[in-house]
Parts: C-alpha cells; structure tokens; sequence
C-alpha cells in the first residue's frame, strides 16, 4: 500500500507519493507532474486532467473548470456569483440553494455538484498515481488545503474523496503543509529547549495569496500565524487581457471579451508573455494569428508598464504580508529567512514587495511548485502505519474565531466566543450548562470574509429535571479536529443519585468514594477535558472564562451565567474517567444539522461515480475497439490496392470485392456505425481477418522463403565441405570415424534432394495459391541438418597419452614409490656405517 500527498490546485494538481528513497513527485500520463483541475464530457465519455484542458477550446460548455471555488458554497454567495461570470459553463442553484453544474453526458443533460466533479478529478489522479507506483494499491492520502477554507469547504472536500474511495488521514492546511516540507530536513533546527527559528512563507498560486510564519525546533514546527488575500496569478491574466482587449477594441475593432472561445485563448496568451516578462524587462512582442473574424492580432508591452497597471494588486499584496507580521507579535530581526512558493511569487515586484516588508531576500530554497504535495505526502507518511518515517510534531491553527449560541437566542445574549482566530488546532472545549429540557446548540464564525457565517445546529435531547424539578448538569465538548472542521462531538448529563441509592455502594468502593468526593469540585468549579494531542503543544494556553468575553456577549448578568462554562487545562494528562459516588455520567444523543451530504446522499453519489468509471472502461475498450476496426480497413485497403504488396497474391476479382467491402465499412464507420457496441466492431474486424488473414500469410511466406531456402542450401554446402576435409585427411578430423561422417553425408544427400524437389514445386505454383512448402517445413529441415553436422563437429579430441619414461638419469627414470624406497634404503645403510672421523657431531641431553 502506498501513501500519498495532494496538492488541490485552482489550476492544476500536483501528487507526491511517500517511497523508500523519500518523496516523490509523481508524473501523469502525459509525463508531466502537474494535472489541469480539469473536467470534461463529450458523448459517452469523460475526459480528465490533461485531456481535459486541451480539448476546452472547442467543447467549453461540457469543460469545467475552477470548481475550487465553489465548493461547499450557496448559490446566492456574492463571491460565487462572482466566480461565475468568468466560468462559461452552465451553473444552476438546485434545492437548499446549493449550486448545480449542468452538461451534456451520455447524450443527456446531467446536473453535478461541485463536489461530484472534484470527486472524478481525485479519481483520475488515484489512476495516476497507481500507474506511476506500478500498481501498488493507494487508498490513504493527505489532500492539502488553502488555510482560509471554512468548516462548509472542508467537509464538501472530505465528501467528494469520500465519493472517489480515497482514506484522507488528514486535511492539511497548505501554508503547514510548506512548514513542514522545508523543516523536516533541516539537520540544524534548535533544540526544544532553545528560541525558535520563525521562517516566513509567502505562497502565491493561481487564485490566491497565503503568508504565513512558522516557529521550527528540532523535530517539531508550531504554525505562529496567517493571513490570506483573494490574489492570484489569474488576477495578473485578466488585467492584461483587458488591456489588450481595450487595445484590440481601437485597433481591430473587436472585442474579445464579447467571444467566450477567444478571450480564453487571450487569457492562454497573456499568461505566456506574463512568464516572459518575469525573466526580461525588455519590450516583448505579442501576437496570435487567426485571432477573431480571421484577424491577426498583434502588440508589444514591457515589464514596467505592466507593473503600474498591477501597482493595486502589488499595495495589496504587501498589506497582507505587514498584517501577517503584525498579528505574529514578532520583530523584523526575529524573522530567520522568507521562502517563496507558488508561480506567482516569480514575479519580480513581488520578490520586491517580500525584501520591502521583511528586510531580507525571498529564498528558493523550496520547490515553488512542488512544495505543498511534498509536505503532504510527508504528513501522510508520518501517520499512516505503511511507512516507517521519524516523527515530526505538528501544530496548527484556527483560522477565524467561532463562537457557540444556544437557545436560538436572537439577541445573542447567549452568545460567546469558544475558539479565537489563530487558536491551536486540534483542539477540545468543554461547556458546562444546568439545563431541564432539550436544547439547541449553534456553531458560527465570528468574523469571517464570507456573507454565510453559519457552522451548524446541534441539538441535545433526552434532558429531564432532577426528582426535585431543578436543572441538571449538562457538559458539552466543542472540539476542531486535525481536519479543521468545528463541531460538537458529545453531550453528557450529570445525575445525582439519591442518598439512600448512594449508601448501597459497595464497601469495597466507600474509601475511593469518599476520597472522591472530597476531591469533586463545587457545582460552578472549572475542570479540564482536552484530549492528550490536544494538550502535548499547548502547554502555555489556560483558559478563564470571565477572560474569553466575547464582544458580542452582552445582557444582564452574563458574567455569572458564563463563570464556569468553559473549562481547560493543557497540563499535557489524559481526559481520566471519574468515578464519582452518589453521581451518574449519561452520554446524551444529539441531532446533528450541519454542512455535508447526508450518508443517503453520499451513498447515492458513491454508486453513481462507480458506474461512471465503469462507463469509462467500457467506453475506453469501444472506442479502441473502433479504432482497431478502422485502423485495420485503411491499412489492408492500401496494401490490396492494385500495385499494393498483397494485390499479387490475390486474385484480381476476389481483391476487387475486398476493397469494395472495405469501402464500405469505412462509410458504416462514419455513419450508423459510429457508436455501435464494442462487440459489433470486434465481429467485423475478426470477420475481415477470416478473408485477409490468409493473403497475408500468404504474402509473408511467399517473401521469406527465398532467404530461407538460400540459408538451407548453404547448410548443406558447409556440410559438403565437411566431408570432403574429412577425406582429405585434415588432421582436425581425425578423432572422428567413417560413420560419423557417412551419417553427415546422407543427411546432407537427402536435405539436398528435399531442397531441389521444394523449388520445383514453388516454381510451377501461382503466388495466388497458397504456398506447396511452408516456412515451417524450411526450418525443420534445416534444423535437421545443422543438428546432425553440430553433434559431430563439437565432439572433443581424446586426451594425448603420456611420453614414455626417460632411462639416462639414475632417479629420473624412476616413479615417485621407487625413489621413496630408495631413499629408505640407502638411508639404513649409512646407519649402520661409522661417521669419518672429522665429521661434526652435536649431543642432546
């Protein structure tokens, strides 16, 4: 199994996968690392990613694009109405106001949400990455998002991977996901002990601009803050095209703007010469033939001029960054370095704008492309138990404030801020009201840049008084998860037991009981309920509630309703269950109205996107079924044309009724055949094979026999020759006897014969008629031959025999035993002979 990170681009994707060698990022089948977040339809099929974009131009109403933007979204939202006079597809609001896409699929009208549209988006690129891993299976991902997507956006990006069979381990914020690619392999973090590094990161993509600063040590990162603008490289396109449609206007007298096809291909244009400029601040030419009406348009621009018609993106763009660096309390010196990702930070009046506000260079140590997959994939590497990888902390933040009502209160007298903006996420609050009956919950941004606010509804039933009538005790736990959604995840009700049930615990029990109850605390007492990964990196946040009085908090009295609700401790200790005598703890249900497609929906979306990839594969093997089909009639029509190679091995009336046949098929194709069933075009191609096959075994035996029977005569020369060396009395024969080589002659003898009677017969035989000798039978003979010649030919020569003794040296002549008892015997003569007197003699003790 292996793990991936996506990158979800406005424009294009990009998928880096989590290998033994490190992180890779993974290339489609266009070989090209970025996908286009492209969708398109046309007839049966859908067509994705690559494919997709470049097939806009001519099918725009069924290509969708920029569908980033809408999901999670309503209809009536001023920013999608925005977003959809530069779409030029067809978008509709469906029931809930929810927002539409229509096309034109399997030759009807189908409606698609966004998320079903980015769902086939993610399907396409879980094909990719399959193939590029060689078939390994990948289900568990990290998809990374923009930090200032809503609770509404996330949970439409869980759905749509949910509809495409994707695990998302976790939903990333791209600005961590960038921390944490340029910090996990950096070898000279400071320890945990020491002052943090702060990195600063400006990503400026396709459709928006995120900065952010970090805090690095050794093997954790802590996101500091962020702040974000609706800036992005298409901002920069549009404001060229409109220059140059205003210029088109005076100069051609057309409009571009007017011509949906043409001021696609404009904004195409533009963003080429936009790159140029980026690397030359010379004058640059621009021109596009067959532009509109026939006309050739072209221009000139320079860098200077097109920084002054973008000098109010660029003011804006700075202001993003001096709010970033504002809210991080930090000052200029304790900034480390500022990394540059995205294709928009290429522009030099950006790089600018970074060295104007922070006081340092803009550094590429990241890829400005590839950086936000990477992070991902690392992050899904480190939680997924497929890979083994060095763990590396990672704490992230909320992005606006969220404040809890109850009550419906319209007044917002019960109204209070729960999570500040740039809260550490995860994160888990516990609530703490006396209540008698049900009650509903609300969930809302604070302050948001959106004109919808709304998070959800939650409501909590199966509340009662206690036996005295009186309100009882009710903890709620508000919590944001590792994914950046808010909601409610439990309700409990406290129950106080009468004393005469309490007097029948159990003895065993009475002395923890009553420990316990000398620990409870009084009834408005703060107590904690924060998760251990919630409390590891946030040891310096405490929680007072008479300190978290939101603005919108007001009323008589708020102070002493809302002393005690909140409560929370961050000591780094488990949530420990309490056992407490005299009281019970009941979990209470809670009805949930929040964003997302309910399980029917969801579950309905899942089995539809399934028939569609069927749909796909049955349509894909069609149309290479056609394909074949038609690759097959005009290959075999010109090759049985009359001076084509088969037309002489065929006869002339029995060609001219192939090609006739073949006419003819060629007209079905482009007529009622064009969408038959993949089993129709199959039937014809293997009736055509029947009648054309054997012309062309035909022509292909008829061309290879000439060069295999000259390969056989040749054998049988070589084997001629062998004989008669043989018989010569050439001495590398000599080990070999008579009948060796009489079995070589015969065979040689009758493989001739064979030969001779084979090109008579191909002699008098039209090449109309299908061959008398086969290239089979041409091998086998010649295999015959070769194999006889081979088995005598690579027979080893006998060992030569060893030379006779040599008699003229006394102990030359002799073998080894004999010299050894040679040397035994003169040895016992010598000792039984006296020494000479003068000899040397040596004593041993």
């Amino acid at each position: 199994m292996s793990v991936i990170g996506i990158d979800l681009g406005n424009e294009s994707c990009y998928v880096a996968a989590a290998k033994a060698g490190g992180i890779e990022t993974l290339a489609n089948d266009y070989s090209l690392r970025a996908t286009p977040s492209c969708v398109a339809f046309a007839g049966k099929k859908r067509i994705l990613g690559v494919a997709a974009k470049n097939q806009m131009v001519t099918n725009l109403k069924n290509t969708i694009f920029g569908f980033k933007r809408l999901l999670g979204r309503k209809f009536n939202d001023p920013h999608v109405q925005n977003e959809l006079k530069k779409l030029p597809f067809r978008v509709e609001s469906l029931q809930n106001n929810s927002i539409g896409i229509r096309v034109n699929y399997l030759d009807k009208e189908h409606v698609f949400t966004p998320e079903q549209i980015l769902a086939m988006l993610f399907t396409k690129l879980k094909e990719t990455s399959t193939s590029a891993l060689g078939g390994a299976q990948v289900n568990d991902c990290v998809i990374a998002v923009p930090w200032y997507f809503t609770n509404a956006e996330r949970k439409a990006l869980l759905d749509a991977a949910a509809i495409a069979g994707l695990n998302v381990l976790r939903l990333l914020n791209e600005t961590t996901a960038t921390a944490l690619s340029y910090g996990f392999y950096k070898q000279d973090l400071p320890v945990p002990e020491e002052k943090s590094r702060y990195v600063a990161f400006v990503d400026c993509g396709h459709a928006s601009l995120q900065v952010s600063i970090c805090a690095f040590n050794k093997g954790k990162l802590r996101m500091v803050t962020s702040a974000c603008e609706q800036i992005g490289g298409r901002d920069f396109d549009e404001i060229l095209a409109n220059h140059f449609s205003e210029e088109f206007i005076s100069k051609y007298k057309i409009d571009p703007r007017t011509n949906a096809r043409a001021y696609l291909r404009l904004l195409a244009e533009v963003e080429k010469l936009k790159k140029q400029m980026s690397a030359n601040s010379t004058l640059l030419p621009f021109n596009i033939e067959c532009f509109m009406n026939d006309i050739d348009v072209s221009s000139k621009l320079q860098r200077s001029s097109f920084e002054d018609m973008s000098g109010h993106l660029f003011k804006r763009i700075e202001e993003t960054m001096r709010k970033c660096l504002k809210d991080s309390k930090l000052q200029l010196d304790d900034i480390h370095s500022v990394e540059i990702v995205g294709g928009s930070t290429r522009i030099p009046a950006i790089k600018s704008s970074i060295e104007k506000v922070f006081g340092k260079q803009a550094s590429t140590t990241l890829n400005q492309d590839e950086a936000v997959s990477r992070g991902a994939a690392l992050q899904c590497a480190i939680m997924s138990p497929a890979v083994r990888v060095r763990d590396f902390k990672v704490q992230d933040i909320q992005n606006y404030p969220v404040h809890v009502s109850w009550d419906g209160d319209p007044n917002m007298e019960n109204r209070m801020e729960v999570f500040p903006a740039l809260h550490a996420a995860p994160f888990s609050r516990m609530l703490t009201l006396f209540r008698r009956e049900a009650f509903a919950m609300e969930i809302y941004y604070g302050d948001a840049p959106y004109p919808d606010h709304y998070i959800g509804r939650w409501v909590i039933r199966d509340i009662k008084p206690n036996s005295a009538g009186e309100s009882q005790e009710v903890k709620v736990k508000i919590r944001i998860n590792q994914n950046g959604i808010i909601s409610i995840t439990s309700a409990t009700l406290t129950e106080k037991k009468d004393p005469s049930e309490a007097s029948e615990a159990s003895p065993d029990n009475s002395a923890e009981a009553q420990q316990e109850q000398k620990q409870q605390s009084p009834q408005n007492q703060e107590e904690m309920d924060v998760t251990p990964e919630d409390c590891s990196d946030n040891e310096d946040e405490k929680c007072d509630a008479r300190d978290m009085r939101s603005p919108s908090a007001s009323g008589p009295g708020w102070a002493q309703r809302v002393k005690g609700w909140f409560t929370s401790d961050n000591s780094g200790e488990g949530k420990k269950e309490k056992k407490k005598s005299g009281i019970k703890i009941v979990e209470l249900p809670i009805d949930v109205q929040t964003h997302g497609f309910s399980s029917t929906d969801l579950s309905n979306y899942v089995h539809q996107e399934s028939n569609m990839i069927s749909n796909d594969v049955d349509e894909k093997e069609r149309v290479d079924a056609r394909n074949a089909l038609e690759e097959f009639v005009y290959e075999m029509r010109d090759k049985l044309q009359e001076d084509g190679p088969l037309s002489a091995y065929v006869m002339a009336n029995e060609r001219e009724s192939l090609v006739s046949q073949l006419n003819n098929l060629e007209n079905w194709l482009y007529e009622e055949g064009e969408d038959c069933p993949k089993d129709v075009y199959r039937n014809k191609l293997t009736g055509l094979r029947g009648s054309i096959d054997p012309i062309k075994g035909r022509c292909a035996e008829y061309e290879a026999q000439p060069g295999a029977l000259n390969e056989l005569g040749h054998a049988v020369q070589l084997a001629h020759k062998v004989i008669n060396e043989y018989r010569s009395g050439d001495a590398k024969y000599d080990h070999l006897l008579e009948t060796d080589m009489l079995n070589i002659s015969e065979t040689a003898e009758k493989t001739l014969k064979w030969l001779e009677d084979a090109r008579a017969k191909l002699v008098v035989t039209p090449k109309t008629k299908d061959p008398p000798v086969k290239i089979l039978d041409i091998q086998h003979e010649y295999q015959t031959l070769t194999t006889c010649v081979n088995s005598v030919l690579s027979r080893p020569k006998p060992k030569p025999q060893a030379p006779p003794p040599d008699n003229g040296t006394a102990e030359g002549g002799q073998n080894h035993e004999q010299q050894q008892q040679n040397h035994e015997s003169s040895d016992d003569k010598q000792s039984h002979q006296p020494k000479h007197a003068n000899e040397d003699t040596m004593d041993i003790d």
